[in-house]
């Protein structure tokens, strides 16, 4: 059930830094590049480089899971499938969809004086070269993107939150978590940082209310409107 704007104000009186997931609450990152495309084109590097995807791979339509695939059955060829990932995601974010709502997040924030670092599992070269081309840079403090050749960092680790909360000097008890994700509550929770759920199917609410989000929304303005 979407937080009315009354408990929206009230989760994000305390908060002086918002951290922000990017797929999903800023833009929708493979919508023109599509991530079952992506993914065949990471089988299909490795096949070319002489090497077999794992046992698993060839159904695998996400291809951040891919990556942790690749990384947990072949280690040595984990460098080289991120490395080729992220240009993947360079790519795709040059045909991404904006989210209607996330750049006025992104600018609701700065008015209010809240800082905003972006948190996420995509590559950081990736992210940055989005929000550069939106002109939103000067609107984030910093870009955590998962740490290279290392997708054990990808949340639900809550390593890039903690990161974040340390580069911009702040604690979880003025900080917010925006995501779209259960692995995204996930980890929040683990960094002690509370998550609103955005909601951006049908059905997503529920989970992302099990998983343990304090509020969830179905709309990314209704967050921009309540960032006052």
């Amino acid at each position: 059930m979407t937080a009315t704007p009354q408990q929206l104000a009230d989760v994000l009186r305390p908060v002086k830094h918002v951290l922000l997931d990017f797929d999903g609450p800023v833009c929708s990152v493979f919508a023109g590049l599509p991530a079952p495309e992506v993914a065949r084109r990471l089988r299909d590097g490795l096949l070319a480089a002489g090497e077999q995807a794992p046992a698993g791979a060839e159904d695998e339509t996400d291809p951040l899971a891919l990556l942790r695939l690749v990384s947990e059955a072949r280690p040595d060829l984990t460098e080289s499938t991120d490395a080729a990932l992220a240009a993947l995601e360079a790519e795709a974010v040059r045909v991404s969809r904006p989210t209607p709502g996330g750049e006025s997040v992104l600018r609701a924030a700065a008015r209010s004086g809240r800082l905003v670092s972006v948190v996420s599992n995509n590559a950081g070269a990736a992210i940055e070269a989005y929000l550069t081309e939106y002109g939103l840079s000067d609107y984030v403090v910093g870009v955590f993107g998962r740490a290279p050749g290392d997708p054990s960092s990808m949340k639900p680790n809550p390593r890039l939150l903690l990161e974040a909360m340390e580069a911009a000097g702040t604690g979880p008890e003025y900080c917010i978590f925006i995501g779209d994700a259960a692995r995204d509550v996930e980890a929040g929770e683990a960094a002690g940082v509370p998550t609103i759920g955005y909601a951006n199917k049908p059905g997503k609410d529920a989970k992302l209310a099990a998983a343990g989000a304090v509020v969830t929304v179905d709309s990314m303005e209704l967050i921009a409107d309540a960032l006052i």
